[in-house]
């Protein structure tokens, strides 16, 4: 098998720029540093600060905030710092009426104890609702409502 006379044959296939059509006299599209060049930071790396002013030589202020977490109160005194006074204390207790006392006086006089049997529940703690207050500045801290 012989090539026809006419066309010669190729020693090598062309090369990348040759097959693209890449013209090599345009300058190359990012800078190339030379040899024993350090690069100028053009192109390369953005520069500290861009789109940003620039840091400022003010002393930086610290503020520590303390977050306290949310206290649950129930039927028993808590021990917890007061936001009034910020004081570490117990608090204090303080029973009232609410809905499970006259659901109980309701549902006592539904039983038939009409006669001030009904009245029982108003004398029970365990049945009323609980207000903690702050032993020192008396502020209203919470409460626990047993319905």
């Amino acid at each position: 098998m012989s090539a026809p006379s006419g066309n010669p044959v190729p020693s090598a296939p062309p090369s990348y720029e040759e097959a693209l059509g890449i013209n090599m006299n345009y300058p190359h599209p990012y800078p190339v540093p030379g040899p024993g060049q350090k690069p100028d930071g053009k192109g390369m790396n953005p520069p500290p600060y861009m789109g940003q002013p620039p840091p400022a030589n003010n002393p930086i202020t610290v503020q520590t905030v303390y977050v306290q977490q949310p206290v649950l109160f129930y039927d028993r005194p808590v021990q917890m710092c007061c936001p009034s006074c910020n004081q570490v204390i117990v608090t204090r207790l303080s029973y009232d009426s609410g809905a499970l006392t006259w659901l109980s006086c309701g549902g006592l006089c539904l039983l038939g104890c009409v006669a001030g049997c009904c009245l029982i529940p108003f004398c029970i703690d365990a049945l009323k609702d609980v207000d903690h207050t702050c032993p020192k500045c008396s502020a209203l801290l919470g409460s626990y409502k047993r319905l």
